[in-house]
């Protein structure tokens, strides 16, 4: 039965943040599906990667991490636009925050939709955006680059990657190539649904072969648990690279059919419910997800930008 409440608007139940340790300089904050902060500690410095929704929401982050460290946290380092996201990043900011990092594609998003994303997203997913009253506005990276980058934390190396599109255009990750620990932003997912609204559902599959040949021993996705050893990273790959396919190639076949996109919604669930259909945010993503891989099946190759508007009208067009 599809829920009738607006995304994730009923969705008020806290969950249970894990705080653990991957390798000597590499933490992951989960949060049983909620988006997951990835945490490295250099020797001189911290970098989050992800900074929640809200400064509020990033005190947790530094509760824990203070529990560990009391070295500044001089880098944030975005692996998207979304809101969800980066909203928190001036929570770093008494913190010794010196860097917000992005690709340059992320921050060209944000100047062509993050407002419009920002508006959208707080109206989705409300438990998300706790105390968004201290939100300051838009996070503008200070730092972006191209392609890759390495930042040096005394003696560890970080490297900064763009491996190809997927959840976005401007997904980036963090790669700690001495403990073979990477962090992939909503690249990849675990026992969640991924969000496609904003995607490149044609390359996402490739990306994931450059993730692959990275050979990662532990990997801290977007939402889910951390994957601790290297069968667990494949599983992970394996688990995305069925969810994104399935989706894309059931909406290729109504669009080849000549399906409006309820009918689409319709040929899609028949593919996907029966794997994901109790994975974490399932009912949340799936009309944004087919809308986009309708779209781009369509033909459409740049997602179109969601506004609070266009996300309640996709929304209601779609239920039964």
């Amino acid at each position: 039965m599809t829920t009738k409440k607006f995304a994730s608007q009923a969705d008020l139940e806290e969950k249970k943040v894990s705080f653990e340790q991957l390798s000597e300089h590499a933490w992951a904050y989960t949060a049983e599906g909620d988006p997951n902060t990835g945490i490295i500690i250099g020797d001189d410095s911290v970098m989050i990667i992800d900074a929640t929704a809200t400064p509020v929401m990033a005190q947790g982050v530094i509760e824990k991490i203070r529990t560990v460290t009391d070295k500044p946290i001089k880098y944030v380092l975005l692996t998207h636009y979304h809101a969800v996201r980066v909203l928190g990043a001036s929570g770093y900011q008494r913190e010794g925050l010196e860097q917000i990092i992005s690709s340059r594609d992320t921050y060209d998003l944000i100047v062509e939709r993050g407002q419009q994303d920002m508006d959208s997203e707080i109206g989705r997913f409300p438990r998300l955006f706790q105390a968004v009253e201290s939100v300051p506005g838009l996070t503008w990276p200070t730092m972006t680059f191209t392609g890759e980058m390495s930042l040096w934390m005394g003696k560890l190396e970080v490297q900064i990657k763009q491996l190809g599109r997927g959840h976005t255009k401007g997904d980036t990750i963090a790669w700690l190539p001495n403990e073979k620990v990477l962090f992939s932003g909503d690249l990849v997912e675990f026992d969640a649904a991924c969000y496609t609204g904003d995607a490149h559902l044609a390359d996402w599959p490739a990306t994931l072969d450059n993730l692959g040949k990275l050979n990662a021993e532990k990997l801290v996705p977007g939402r889910g648990p951390a994957l601790k050893n290297a069968a667990e990273v494949r599983q992970g790959l394996a688990y995305t690279r069925d969810f994104v396919s399935t989706l894309y190639q059931s909406a290729q076949e109504a669009v080849k059919a000549g399906m409006d996109l309820k009918a689409t919604m319709a040929h899609v669930r028949s593919k996907m419910d029966p794997k994901f259909a109790n994975v974490f945010i399932y009912e949340h993503c799936l009309p944004f997800d087919v809308t986009r891989a309708f779209d781009e099946a369509s033909g459409i190759a740049h997602p179109r930008i969601w506004t609070a508007q266009r996300d309640q009208e996709m929304w209601h067009a779609l239920q039964q």
